[in-house]
């Protein structure tokens, strides 16, 4: 029953607001439904620009919802695919909220535009505010649904066809109803109080379903009630469900933080995604700080509001965001910034409708963003210093939190400096200690280390090191928690850097780094070589580091420069299998080599660290080496050693390879240089071989005797045979001369290579067997690829050794001439020719084995083949030629043993190639070889006609030479001609001989050339010979024409080209038309039109190139082209540049230069001379029946195309009156057309004429084309105001705009042509209109005057004015002080754009300059001795304004005099700077006003003006010369102090106490002074040497100035405290403290001063510092707590050592 009286209320309460706000049912409309649909208008205006504008205008309707206590806020949205309303949407979206419900004010908001509940309830919580969130929903729905408290509405955005209005009209609806909700919601659980229900429209149901997918779950992070918010999908298939659901709870620690005005708090927010409760959660620190509004930055909007709340939130751990972007800006609710922060700002931002972004440039939104810095240190500080016992770790992890990254917004990006800026002021930063307590400096307070020097560091802390030392060397030290890697961009962004390189030397020594355990010292070593390049500094090297083993085998340790720079090197094993074969070695040789090797421990470890090896190598000079480079150096170190050492070294190879620390190609390299002892004791190094000692040798047997002693051949020594005990190590006897002949080359023959001499054994017959050893030496030679000398080949080759018989008879011959016959054919040769005897090997002397070395006896010169011995009888036969001694009978008898060769079926290529190039053959040429002779035959008969050919001497050899054809072809002898034209060619005939050719000679040579490759001999024969028969006689080719059908009519034109006579050679002389081109003949077109060319060419020159000539030409030009014959360029240009056309004129011009005259050239001819074709007295009318040919050749027909031709011959006439507009207008069509045509090129003459006279008519007279302009109503000018062309006279010329400007016509309005015509003409004129309209145009035009075009027009009345120089003008002179110097033009008529013109055009001065300034200050310096103060104030305020670096120096050079002032004066005073002084010390200036009656101090502004600064105005005078008071000012310590008054007083009585003396030394422990601490005892021991006294009498202090006039002026003051130095004493006055809290800081400071000032008399720089300190100390009595507070607050401590020190004080 409730429910229903309810709905009830509720229904009338719908019915009512429709008839009294919508006039609905009245029956009239409703007079203020216009205001309605403009509402309604500005509500469409204002929505968002994306669909997902009505979640967030929702979420910010519910969080200002009230809610029941107890109630836990939340709100649900659900979208469901049922159409649960009827209207036939895709899909519903609802929400549900469990606020208290809609009451009767709500329903009439929202039926409103701009009337929101909430507005201006800020102060109780309230985020919305702008009446139309709710109306979002329409991007969404047409038909919005809410349900509430019995409310059952709906709205549209169809307008109402009772009222006209949409959006705002409610409707009651009774479907769906509650039970239709329920239902979807869930039967077992509560309906909420509040349902919308929004049918969305087709094409939103996508956009809606992504946005809710991707609802962000920070959204609750910033709203005080709402606790929870959930999106879910419902349909009846639920695999068709595509909305992500989520769950987002938050949970705040309402346990704050109080601090200051600010509180800090933490929540957590938890997201649950799919069912998955672990999908996320969050934890953000909360800081919330409160800064009053200022009144610049109020608005009507929060007019009520008197502090901006501001909330930073940092997250801990990765924020929620569901893989979407995270807002960086909240108003309560999220916005779309991005920031770029590492924190979350909240505050009340104003916002636009759209929620897209803060309004930037709001003034409140920017007061807020001021106070973000302020609110985000305050944050920062309390997270780092809160928690006293929070781990160092822990507090590093802040640096998340720093806005180390650029935001795209301007206005961010100065938060972020100014975030930065003020943390470089606060102690934020946590230094490394050796305690537990925390320390924290100022980020340039603290020094960065590389991070391996920690580990170097926290290892050695490890091992035992002391590291108290850390900030003792001119830095904190940052904490280690805080020095890593991940947190280099937070430390750069607070610019904490890295100490300088200089520190770490200091804390090696200190800490003693170099003496902890092995791996912190390969990691100290790893360190430097890392950073050697910064560490090469003598501080380091000077560090004893490292560590080597003495030849006693000792470890010791070097320091870099010893290591660098000693007699012996350190040297490292490459490899770690031989560390300790080399160190054990290494003593046995290290007098000679002088290396040393590093431990082997240290070697072990390097071997893992490139790093320590490079540095090693590259700044230690260590040697890096194995066994086999070790070996290296020992070879070249033993060279001049002792033999017993070189021994030795044979021991250390043949161990070392023995135990496979070298291997065997190494062994073999080393053994090659190797040094070795020969048989006398001397030590030889890269001797050519080693030979065993001779006893038993082989070689001696077989030589005799050495041969190898002159080739650097050594002979071993027997110590090499005897046993041996080197490092160890014991080597048998015999064992190193097996060594030597493996890997040294120690040997005997057939091992040895043979020397290079003659061995005298073979020159003679050798015994048998020592034939068969010196073959076997010559095998073993063979088989290991060993060539033999020279010398010894040929003494073996050539010796006479080897047994042979001949025609069976037994001698010995040389290897060389000896033959070794494979098969019978040595026999049959020696039967088959009777001219040479061959000498065979005795094979059977040799017991027929030698042919075990078949390739031995090859290599020395046995033949063994057919071929060569037939070489061998043709090598015979050819030396009997070369003695002329192979006569036509031998040469027949050897034709017959080639015939008998072939018949054996013998090779005869080895006979043949020996003889075939020998020149035995004679000829009718002389002695030819066989391939260069020709045996004559009938096939020669005509190549003979044109050719000496080498024919055999058949009447020498007789007819019998022919029955060896085939003989003499195998040869080479040419036998047939078969086409051979090169021979031919080869050897024609000289030219002379060639004249006048028969036709088959000719056709041959012809033939020749066409069928050979190298034809230039017989081409140049043919060339010089007058072998072609013409139409005029026979003629050189060059000189001949071979006629062609298609083009012969060039032939024709003129009688000078001669052709074959093709009649005489016949048809086939075209077929050879190539070949005739190739001997110089003219056949094709090309060469034709070349000469025809020059034939014509030279007839027009000669001016005999007749009519007939021409018309023939023409004729001929037109068959050319009835032929399609390609004209060439050389034709064409020809015919177009020969002047060979005839004109009226009389003379002779090209074609391009001539017209063929018709009617429609009459009217142009009036005002030209042009070359018209003679078509009356010369060529005659027949001329025109050529149009066409002579069109093509390039003679003017029509008058479009010769317009180039009208330029080229105007004439002007002098009366230019005559000429009418129609001559003006067809002249322009003339220059259009001939700018169409060529648009780069133009006739400079036609221009020169046409600008040279003054025949354009203007509004101002005739001018030349030059000086007018064409008028297009140009800004700001008349027609009457320029030189424009007279278009009433001419007609309208506008179309014809670019050929005036052709014409040099001025046709651009602005332009710098028309400019400089304007500005010429101005001066012409004193009408101030005309005047001021050009000016303005002129400015307009941006124009820039000459250096002769300074004038302006300076108005003196309505109509008159004159013209003056702009040097003489001003813009303004505010203060009236300059009248009687320039002309000042604010005051005239012009207008403020004519002025600004004057200034930037002109360079008028806008006001006047320095110059003039300094000028009338000297003026008034020699003028007037008074100022008053309103032209004190005038002059320096503009003085100062106008002031800059530049110009600065201008007034220190002119001012002598400065205004002074003192107090009761009304006016300033003009006196010597050198006289004034700028009061600096307020107290002395007191002073000296109390007791001076004349002005000492310079003036100024009594009140502090925006022009003029005190400050600047005394920097100002400081600069001109003016001294300040405190360094002019002389000192004078009155010494009429009366010692018996004083009284002895314990230092404690005058405030010399042990806080003084901590304020003091805490100063001066200062990193950044740098001030050892025995430096800083030995400075405060200056007041423990002192006597201190108290007397009452007073202590002043005289002061004294002098002035240039000699006058002195004298004060005297109080001092109270003196310190006199001579007599180590410190007297003070007693303190009055009845003179109240002046007198008591007045005796403060002059005690700080005069404390300080004898202290650090030395350090003048520290004196105000120390001074500032002591002051506040004695104000607080020098406590001691007290002092040790201002220390901290300055950032300063008193040191272990200091307080070592007051401990030795007494009174301390």
């Amino acid at each position: 029953m409730a429910n229903t009286a309810k709905m009830g209320s509720a229904k009338q309460h719908i019915e009512e607001l429709r008839k009294d706000k919508f006039w609905i049912g009245v029956g009239t409309k409703n007079p203020l439904r216009n205001d309605l649909r403009m509402g309604v208008k500005y509500l469409s205006a204002e929505l968002y620009s994306k669909d997902v504008h009505f979640l967030m205008e929702l979420i910010q309707n519910a969080e200002d919802n009230e809610y029941l206590e107890g109630v836990e806020p939340s709100l649900e949205f659900l979208i469901t695919s049922r159409d649960i309303t009827g209207t036939g949407a895709p899909a519903t979206l609802m929400i549900f909220n469990n606020e208290t419900g809609f009451l009767r004010k709500n329903i009439e908001s929202i039926c409103s535009v701009g009337d929101s509940t909430k507005a201006g309830n800020r102060k109780r919580g309230f985020i919305g505010e702008k009446g139309i969130g709710f109306k979002s929903v329409f991007l969404l729905t047409a038909n919005p649904y809410i349900f509430s408290n019995g409310y059952q509405i709906r709205f549209s955005e169809t307008p109402c066809t009772e009222c006209d209005v949409s959006y705002i009209v409610p409707e009651w609806v009774d479907k769906p109803c509650i039970s239709d909700i329920q239902e979807i919601y869930g039967r077992h659980s509560a309906l909420p109080t509040t349902t919308l229900i929004l049918p969305l429209k087709a094409d939103k149901v996508k956009a809606v379903k992504e946005q809710l997918s991707s609802l962000h779950p920070e959204l609750l992070l910033f709203l005080s009630k709402i606790k929870r918010l959930s999106v879910k999908e419902d349909n009846e298939n639920p695999k068709l469900n595509s909305v992500r659901a989520i769950s987002i709870s938050s949970e705040r620690d309402f346990v704050s933080k109080k601090n200051i005005d600010a509180e800090s708090y933490t929540v957590h927010l938890a997201a649950e995604e799919g069912g998955d409760e672990s999908q996320g959660e969050c934890r953000y620190y909360m800081w919330r700080q409160k800064f009053p509004v200022k009144n610049e930055n109020k608005v009507e909007k929060r007019k009520d509001i008197e502090e901006w709340s501001i909330t930073l939130a940092f997250p801990y751990g990765k924020r929620l965001d569901r893989g979407m972007t995270c807002s960086g800006i909240y108003a309560f609710l999220p916005t779309e910034t991005v920031t770029n922060l590492p924190f979350i700002i909240q505050a009340d931002f104003l916002l636009p409708s759209s929620r897209e972004t803060i309004l930037w440039d709001d003034k409140w939104n920017q007061g807020i963003l001021d106070c973000v810095p302020s609110a985000f240190v305050n944050a920062f500080v309390s997270l780092m210093k809160t928690r006293e016992d929070a781990p160092a770790a822990s507090l590093a992890s802040m640096f998340a939190f720093l806005p180390i990254k650029s935001s795209v917004y301007f206005k961010l990006n100065v938060i972020r400096e100014a975030i930065k800026e003020r943390l470089g002021q606060e102690s934020i930063i946590m230094s490394e200690s050796h305690s537990s307590q925390k320390f924290f400096h100022m980020p340039s307070e603290v020094g960065r280390l590389m991070p391996q020097f920690w580990n170097i560091l926290l290892k050695a802390k490890a091992e035992g090191a002391k590291l108290h030392n850390l900030s003792s060397h001119g830095k904190h030290i940052l904490h280690s928690s805080f020095d890593v890697s991940k947190y280099n961009d937070e430390l750069e962004f607070l610019g904490i850097k890295f100490v300088d390189h200089a520190w770490y030397p200091k804390c090696i020594q200190s800490c003693n780094l170099v003496g902890v355990g092995d791996t912190t010292y390969m990691g100290l070593l790893c360190f430097l070589a890392k950073n050697w390049n910064s560490f090469d500094i003598s501080s380091v090297r000077s560090i004893p580091l490292l560590k080597y083993v003495t030849a006693a085998s000792d470890v010791s340790l070097l320091t870099v420069n010893e290591a660098v720079n000693q007699s012996y090197h350190l040297c490292r094993s490459k490899h770690s299998k031989d560390i300790s074969w080399l160190i054990k070695w290494s003593t046995e040789f290290v007098t000679a080599s002088k290396l040393v090797f590093l431990p082997q421990k240290m070697q072990e470890s390097c071997l893992e660290v490139d790093a320590i090896l490079t540095w090693m190598k590259n700044h230690l000079k260590v040697k890096t080496l194995d066994a086999y480079e070790y070996s290296n150096i020992l070879k070249k170190s033993l060279q001049s050693s002792s033999s017993r050492l070189v021994i030795a070294f044979a021991h250390f190879l043949h161990h070392s390879y023995g135990n496979h620390f070298l291997t065997d190609s190494e062994v073999r390299s080393i053994c090659s240089q190797m040094p070795l002892v020969d048989r006398y004791g001397g030590v030889y190094v890269g001797k050519k071989g080693v030979l065993v000692p001779a006893n038993g040798s082989k070689w001696v047997d077989l030589l005799g005797s050495n041969p190898w002693r002159d080739e650097d051949f050594i002979e071993l020594t027997g110590d090499y045979m005897t046993s041996g005990q080197h490092a160890g190590h014991h080597t048998p006897r015999n064992e190193l001369v097996k060594f030597l002949r493996r890997w040294a080359g120690a040997s005997d023959i057939p091992e040895i290579s043979p020397p290079n001499a003659s061995i005298p054994a073979v020159s003679s017959p050798l015994k048998k067997e020592n034939a068969f050893l010196l073959l076997d030496w010559l095998k073993s030679l063979r088989s290991r690829g060993v060539g033999m000398p020279r010398d010894f080949l040929r003494c073996v080759k050539d010796g006479n050794w080897l047994r042979v018989t001949i025609s069976g008879c037994t001698i010995y011959k040389s290897p060389a001439q000896s033959f070794l016959p494979s098969s019978s054919w040595g026999s049959l040769l020696q039967n088959g020719s009777d001219m040479v005897d061959i000498p065979l090997v005795d094979q059977q002397f040799y017991d027929n084995k030698l042919s075990r070395y078949g390739e031995e006896l090859k290599a020395i010169g046995v033949m063994f083949e057919c071929g060569q011995a037939c070489e061998f009888i043709g090598e015979h036969l050819m030396s009997m030629a070369a003695n002329y001694n192979l006569t036509s009978t031998k040469v027949i008898a050897m034709l017959s043993f080639i015939q008998f060769l072939r018949t054996k079926y013998l090779p005869v290529d080895e006979f043949i190639n020996s003889i075939n190039n020998v020149k035995w053959v004679r000829t009718c040429c002389g002695n030819r070889s066989p391939v260069e002779s020709v045996l004559y035959v009938e096939s020669w008969k005509d190549a003979s006609t044109i050719s000496n050919l080498p024919f055999i001497d058949q009447d020498y050899y007789s007819k019998d030479v022919l029955k060896y054809k085939a003989e003499l072809g195998l040869l080479g002898v040419m036998v047939e001609f078969n086409k051979n034209y090169q021979i031919v060619i080869d050897n024609v005939k000289p030219a002379a001989t060639l004249h006048s050719l028969k036709p088959t000679s000719l056709l041959f040579a012809l033939k020749c050339i066409n069928n050979s490759r190298k034809t230039d001999k017989l081409v140049a024969s043919l060339k010089s010979a007058k072998c072609l028969k013409t139409n005029r006689g026979y003629l050189c080719p060059g000189e001949c024409f071979l006629f062609d059908r298609e083009w012969g009519c060039m032939l024709q034109v003129f009688d000078d080209f001669p052709c074959i006579d093709v009649d005489f050679y016949g048809s086939s002389i075209f077929h050879y038309k190539d070949v005739l081109g190739k001997i110089g003949v003219v056949v094709e077109f090309d060469d034709a039109v070349k000469k025809f060319c020059a034939v014509f060419r030279q007839r027009v020159s000669s001016k005999s190139f007749t009519k007939e000539n021409a018309l023939s030409f023409i004729a001929c030009y037109r068959n050319l082209k009835n032929a399609r014959q390609t004209l060439t360029g050389d034709l064409r240009t020809c015919i177009q540049e020969a002047k060979w056309i005839k004109t009226r004129l009389g003379d002779f011009r090209s074609p391009k230069d001539c017209i063929l005259f018709s009617s429609e050239w009459q009217a142009i001819d009036q005002i030209t001379t042009l070359p018209f074709v003679d078509d009356v007295n010369y060529y005659g009318k027949i001329i025109h029946d050529w149009k066409d040919e002579l069109r093509s050749m390039g003679v003017v027909i029509d008058v479009d195309e010769g317009c180039h031709l009208v330029l080229c011959h105007i004439l002007l006439p002098q009366d230019v009156k005559g000429i009418t507009p129609a001559s003006i207008v067809s002249l322009l069509r003339c220059i259009r057309n001939a700018k169409l045509k060529s648009p780069k090129s133009f006739p400079e003459d036609f221009l020169k004429k046409a600008q040279q006279t003054k025949w354009l008519k203007s509004t101002v007279g005739y001018k030349s084309p030059q000086e007018c302009m064409l008028y297009d109503q140009p800004k700001n000018l008349q027609l009457c105001d320029g030189p424009f062309i007279d278009e009433e006279y001419y007609g309208q010329l506008s179309s014809y705009k670019t050929e005036l400007a052709t014409l040099g016509v001025t046709v651009d309005l602005p332009s710098s042509n028309a400019n400089s015509i304007l500005a010429s003409h101005l001066m012409s004129l004193t009408e101030f209109t005309k005047i001021e309209r050009i000016y303005l145009f002129l400015n307009y035009a941006n124009w820039k005057p000459k250096a002769g075009d300074l004038s302006i027009w300076f108005p003196t009345s309505s109509d008159n004015g004159m013209w003056v120089s702009s040097n003489e003008c001003v813009l303004h002179d505010a203060k009236g002080l300059f009248k009687s110097r320039f002309h000042v033009l604010d005051g005239t008529k012009y207008k403020s754009d004519v002025l600004m013109f004057f200034s930037e055009t002109f360079e008028v001065k806008s006001k006047p300059s320095i110059d003039d300034y300094c000028t009338l200050w000297k003026e008034w310096e020699n003028s007037r001795s008074t100022l008053s103060v309103d032209e004190c104030q005038a002059f320096w305020g503009n003085f100062m304004m106008n002031l800059n670096l530049k110009n600065e120096s201008l007034i220190f050079e002119s001012v002598a005099k400065v205004p002074a002032f003192s107090s009761g004066s009304t006016d300033a005073v003009l006196l010597s700077k050198h006289d004034v002084f700028i009061p600096d010390d307020l107290l002395l200036k007191d002073l000296f006003d109390k007791y001076s009656p004349n002005p000492i101090f310079v003036w100024y502004p009594r009140k502090n003006m925006a022009a003029i600064s005190r400050h600047r105005l005394f920097h100002l005078f400081s600069k001109i010369g003016v001294r300040k008071i405190s360094e002019s000012v002389s000192k004078c310590e009155l010494s009429n102090l009366k010692c018996t008054e004083w009284k002895k007083v314990n230092p404690k009585d005058v405030h010399i106490s042990k806080g003084l003396m901590m304020l003091i030394l805490g100063f001066l422990a200062d990193p950044e002074l740098k001030i050892e601490s025995k430096s800083r005892h030995d400075m405060v021991k200056g007041l423990l040497n002192l006597t201190f006294f108290e007397t009452s009498e007073a202590i002043s202090m005289n002061y004294s100035l002098k002035r240039t006039s000699g006058e002195t002026v004298e004060v005297s003051s109080r001092q109270m405290v003196r310190w006199q130095r001579d007599g180590y004493k410190f007297i003070t006055q007693k303190l009055d403290k009845s003179a109240g809290c002046k007198g008591v800081l007045e005796y403060a400071t002059m005690f700080a001063e005069v404390v300080s000032r004898g202290l650090l008399w030395e350090k003048e720089d520290l004196i105000q510092g120390v001074c500032e300190l002591i002051k506040l100390g004695f104000l607080v009595e020098f406590a001691e707590d007290a002092v040790e507070y201002l220390l901290k607050s300055k950032n300063l401590q008193v040191f272990p050592e200091d307080e070592e020190f007051l401990a030795t004080v007494p009174f301390a």
